[in-house]
């Protein structure tokens, strides 16, 4: 056990032999760290919060009470083959969100970036591939194996489907469910999920051009309401958009290979 001389443990905490501490950890009490864990520096554990498994943690985050990060998968194929969870620097893990390690079947190992906020109760399944300053709200699952890329939002009580993709800076509505893949900037609302457009706002707000927005648009008329399919049309508009970076950025999501549909604009009313 290595456990940095700066490091603040409630002696009520347990903290396993085997466990790296770094420097300016603090373990509140009750808590629970487990013999393979990885705590970087400035690490803050609120009571009774759990990190267990083979678990890598950055620096500067918080796990709030009830929190279990790097329990076992919870799939039916997992036969205590040991898997890992790494998380980045920056990411809060409030009230009782729960984040699994990988699957021998998945590649053995769920992935977590940097500057990730987990609202109270989400959830984070094994093999799951994250990205930076990602939101999940209250509730929030996500079943195994997903791909969630960076400034994604998820709304309070949405559901997706395994295998499924979100996109860049993609928004989901609150309650949705998500059965197919999220283009990147795209907003999906409604169970069954529909594309509803794109996420204009959280565009803005990273500083994307007006001009820009409204080319994105344009693409995003001719890809889902041109008269061919949507991977046919993706790729007959890519002349037109190579100095777009966000418009190829869409057309490589549609084009790269997938193990789910495109979430469309009419696919829940089809």
């Amino acid at each position: 056990m290595t456990i940095s001389s700066t490091a603040r443990i409630h002696p009520l905490a347990l903290v396993e032999d085997g466990a790296e501490i770094g420097d300016n950890v603090s373990i509140g009490a009750f808590c629970h760290v487990g013999p393979k864990v990885v705590l970087g520096e400035g690490c803050e554990l609120f009571s009774h919060s759990v990190v267990t498994g083979r678990t890598t943690i950055g620096k500067n985050c918080k796990i709030h009470s009830m929190a279990v990060i790097g329990g076992d998968p919870q799939s039916v194929h997992h036969a205590g083959e040991e898997t890992t969870l790494d998380i980045g620097d920056n990411c809060t893990m409030r009230e009782n969100v729960t984040i699994n390690t990988g699957t021998t079947g998945g590649g053995g190992r769920t992935v977590v970036g940097s500057n990730n906020l987990f609202l109270a109760g989400s959830h984070v399944a094994h093999d799951c591939q994250l990205g930076n300053n990602i939101i999940m709200s209250n509730a929030v699952l996500l079943a195994g194996h997903v791909k969630v890329e960076d400034r994604a939002i998820i709304g309070g009580g949405a559901a997706v489907h395994q295998f499924s993709r979100i996109g860049r800076q993609a928004f989901v509505g609150g309650l949705s469910g998500v059965a197919y893949d999220v283009i990147p900037y795209g907003m999906l609302n409604g169970n069954p999920g529909s594309l509803d457009g794109l996420n204009v706002v959280g565009m803005s707000r990273a500083g994307i051009e007006r001009a820009t927005i409204h080319r994105v648009r344009k693409a995003f008329k001719e890809i889902f309401e041109g008269v061919g399919a949507v991977r046919v049309n993706a790729e007959r508009i890519r002349p037109d958009f190579v100095d777009c970076k966000e418009v190829i950025e869409i057309l490589d999501f549609i084009a790269a290979d997938a193990d789910r549909a495109l979430s469309s604009p009419n696919r829940s009313r089809s």
